[in-house]
C-alpha cells in the first residue's frame, strides 16, 4: 500500500500506480479484491504527485473503525446552505452549481444518510474507497460529501475532456467500465442514470432562464 500526496493537497492510498503517458494511475484501495482496484482508480498528473510513502497494510476490523458512528446524526441541510454549500465546491473545482444539484437529487434525493445497496453513502454516494481518495471522513457531513463528490466529478470531466455524459456515466459505474465500452456502458441503470441527471440539468437551466425573463 502506498500513500500519495498530491499537489492540490489530496492525500490518498492506492494499492499501485501505474505511468499512462504523461499520467499516474493510481488504483484505490478497496476491498481486497483484484477486480475491484482494477475498476476502481484515479488519473493525475505526473508532476502533480509530490510524495509517495509505502504503508503497511491495515487489517480490515481497523478500516471498519473510520465508518461514521451511528450515533452521529446529520440534519439535512436547509435550502440555502444546500445552495451555498454547492456554489462553493462548484467554484473550487469549476464544476456547474446545477450540475452539482442535479447529481445530489439524482444520487440521493437529497437525503445526508442516503446507504445504496452496494454501500454508497451520502448525498453524492460516494464509495468508501472514492470517498477516503477524496479526503472525506466523514460521507454524512454534507459538506465533505459535495466536496468529495465534486472533487471526484472534476477528475471524471478533466479524464473525458469535460464530456459530461462520460464522466457521469464514470461516476456511476466507474472509469473502467466507460474506458472498456468507450463510451456510456450498456447498462440500463447507468444509461437512464446518465439520462435522469442530464434531464434534471436541463430543468433547472430553463427554469433559471424563465427566472430571468420575468
Amino acid at each position: 500500500m502506498e500513500h500519495v500526496t498530491l499537489k492540490n493537497g489530496f492525500e490518498l492510498d492506492c494499492v499501485r500506480r501505474e505511468a499512462v503517458g504523461d499520467k499516474v494511475r493510481l488504483y484505490l484501495a478497496g476491498n481486497g479484491k483484484s477486480s475491484v482496484a482494477d475498476s476502481n482508480y484515479l488519473e493525475v498528473a505526473a508532476d502533480s504527485v509530490i510524495r509517495v510513502e509505502t504503508v503497511a497494510d491495515a487489517p480490515e476490523p481497523v478500516a471498519a473503525v473510520k465508518l461514521p458512528s451511528p450515533v452521529t446524526i446529520m440534519a439535512a441541510p436547509t435550502k440555502e446552505e444546500m445552495h451555498e454549500i454547492l456554489a462553493h465546491a462548484g467554484a473550487a473545482h469549476h464544476v456547474d452549481e446545477d450540475l452539482l444539484a442535479s447529481v445530489v437529487r439524482v444520487e440521493s434525493g437529497g437525503q445526508v444518510r442516503a446507504i445504496s445497496r452496494t454501500g454508497a453513502r451520502g448525498l453524492m454516494q460516494l464509495m468508501p474507497g472514492t470517498a477516503s481518495a477524496m479526503g472525506v471522513d466523514d460521507a454524512f457531513k454534507p459538506e465533505q460529501n459535495i466536496a468529495g463528490g465534486t472533487a471526484y466529478l472534476d477528475s471524471l470531466l478533466t479524464r473525458y475532456h469535460d464530456n459530461v455524459a462520460l464522466a457521469l456515466a464514470a461516476y456511476n459505474a466507474g472509469p473502467a467500465a466507460v474506458d472498456k465500452y468507450h463510451g456510456v456502458p450498456p447498462y440500463r441503470e447507468t444509461r437512464e442514470y446518465v439520462a435522469r441527471v442530464i434531464r434534471e440539468f436541463n430543468r433547472r437551466k430553463q427554469m433559471a432562464l424563465i427566472a430571468q425573463t420575468k
